[in-house]
């Protein structure tokens, strides 16, 4: 993998340029489209092709499930086993940590608001059905989704699956804390990410012995300065080839921590933040350093009939769309947008047709993808921050 910065905003970290990887360049900053078992829910590899999405994420702990790694590496990877050939990333299955721990039956989400209110990420009823994750020093111990039996995942054991599923650019194991976590566990996770990562490097190294594979170290330290700040120190100086932002944020401040680790992370490697599709929020991650952002909001929000907009979100399901026939978005190109409208998918969506979650997602995911596209060429124009200003002013 080779990353070239080629433009910079001044006074601020936001910066375009491109990273070279074995199936093609991406040209940053980036959104990566999430095809978490290897498909984009509702989407076929040809309308991936279609939107022009850079780069696919796909799910270490859900293809490590099904069909499991070996068949996976039999296919050539899990991008040639989906009918996909551009770049490719997976994640380490550290977020599950989280998922199927402390998020597990609750609505806490890694985003938060207000005060943390303790740490509920060490899991006492592991063997009920409460939590399905439990966290030692060693690694994460996880019970299937599918048929509750356990599974032991470590740093070396993230890096051998990854190795088998085949991605230009994969994830260090790390552990990804509750939003309510507090001070105390935060740090206690931070030691125990810092001590994964080592172990992921001197693993990876011994698998991929060409360097085929790029490894991203993963910065955590939850919605604590002082820790974020510790973490792109101690994460930054460790030989990585680029790094990701993980963990738990506070809404309010995003942008503010993102800038925290930026400020200190290596500025010759790309920058991923993990997990991130609100439009303002990658506002604020462009403009405090991020380069690549992944999310499967897009098409979550698709499946369930709410559709991003220049002017904000609309719940295609509300009475007054059944008769509008207008497209979703007059200037959208997307095909939906040009094809249907939105009487139409108001339709689809009121007779639970499956061809509704397709359409809107085919719409949402390239707005995203548009949006940040417009992002790199305003940087590269010098208008970035105005165009920042007038997305916000027109966006509710």
């Amino acid at each position: 993998m080779k990353f070239v910065i080629e433009k910079k905003v001044a006074g601020t970290l936001a910066r375009a340029g491109s990273i070279e990887t074995p199936h093609g360049t991406i040209q940053t900053p980036a959104f990566v489209t999430v095809g978490t078992k290897a498909t984009v829910k509702a989407l076929t590899p040809e309308h991936i092709r279609e939107l022009r999405a850079q780069v696919v994420l796909a799910n270490t702990y859900h293809l490590y499930l099904q069909p499991g790694p070996d068949i996976v590496a039999m296919a050539g990877g899990f991008g040639k086993f989906m009918g996909y050939y551009g770049p490719t990333m997976t994640d380490s299955g550290g977020f599950q940590a989280f998922s199927l721990g402390a998020a597990y039956g609750s609505s806490v989400s890694k985003v938060a608001t207000g005060e943390a209110k303790g740490n509920k990420t060490e899991i006492e009823n592991f063997n009920g059905k409460k939590q399905m994750a439990r966290i030692t020093d060693e690694g994460v111990e996880f019970r299937s989704f599918l048929d509750g039996s356990k599974h032991f995942f470590t740093p070396e054991r993230s890096m051998e699956i990854q190795w088998k599923l085949g991605a230009d650019m994969i994830f260090a194991f790390d552990e990804c804390t509750s939003p309510h976590a507090d001070f105390n566990y935060q740090k206690r996770a931070l030691a125990r990410t810092y001590s994964w990562a080592e172990r992921c490097i001197a693993r990876h190294e011994e698998l991929d012995t060409e360097h085929v594979q790029a490894l991203f170290g993963v910065v955590q330290g939850g919605r604590f300065k002082e820790l974020r700040e510790e973490a792109a120190r101690t994460i930054g100086a460790l030989p990585f080839d680029g790094f990701g932002i993980g963990g738990s944020f506070n809404k309010e401040d995003l942008g503010s921590a993102v800038g925290w680790v930026n400020a200190i992370l290596p500025e010759e490697k790309p920058r991923h933040l993990l997990g991130i599709g609100e439009p303002l929020d990658l506002f604020d991650a462009v403009e405090q350093g991020c380069d690549l952002f992944d999310c499967i909001a897009p098409t979550r929000m698709g499946r369930h009939g709410s559709l991003n907009t220049q002017t904000g979100k609309i719940n295609i399901r509300n009475k007054k769309f059944t008769t509008d026939f207008s497209p979703i978005e007059k200037d959208c190109t997307c095909y939906t947008c040009t094809h249907h409208t939105r009487a139409y998918l108001a339709h689809l969506f009121r007779a639970d047709e499956m061809l509704a979650g397709t359409l809107a997602s085919i719409h949402n995911v390239h707005f995203l993808l548009r949006l940040v596209e417009r992002m790199r060429e305003a940087i590269l124009n010098d208008t970035f921050l105005e165009f920042k200003k007038e997305f916000i002013a027109n966006y509710r």
